[in-house]
């Protein structure tokens, strides 16, 4: 709370520490929804290879660009949603589920990526949403 007062925005490297220190990898998508439901976040970005959930992998312009979160479900058991793609949009619904207003998967090969979605009309990637 300290660091969003003072117009910071916080980048975690999610390593975790055990008792003796050893080192161990967190899930990036996990801990980024936990820090965004934690913190009460408006919105939480994730930047990706993909640009953003495809109807088809195989063609770039079957971009969805509005998923509900009603629908995660209905697009994972059709197989639209597949392989990797699935555990980072189930985390997506969940924090839009306990808080966050919008979720966004977007590509971060393109560059100013977070300034397209968040500042232009039309925006770019998936939007997660209720």
């Amino acid at each position: 709370d300290t660091l969003l007062r003072h117009n910071y925005i916080p980048v975690v490297a999610p390593i975790g520490l055990d008792d003796n220190f050893h080192a161990y990898n967190i899930n990036a998508d996990d801990a980024a929804c936990a820090i965004a439901q934690a913190v009460g976040a408006e919105k939480l970005a994730f930047l990706t290879d993909t640009e953003g959930v495809l109807r088809d992998v195989n063609d770039k312009d079957s971009l969805i660009s509005q998923i509900a979160v009603g629908e995660v479900e209905d697009y994972i058991s059709s197989g639209v949603i597949s392989g990797g793609m699935i555990p980072k949009i189930r985390n997506c619904a969940a924090a839009v589920n306990n808080g966050v207003n919008r979720v966004h998967i977007l590509d971060g090969r393109v560059p100013h990526s977070l300034l397209l979605e968040f500042f232009t009309d039309k925006g770019i990637g998936s939007l997660i949403k209720p």
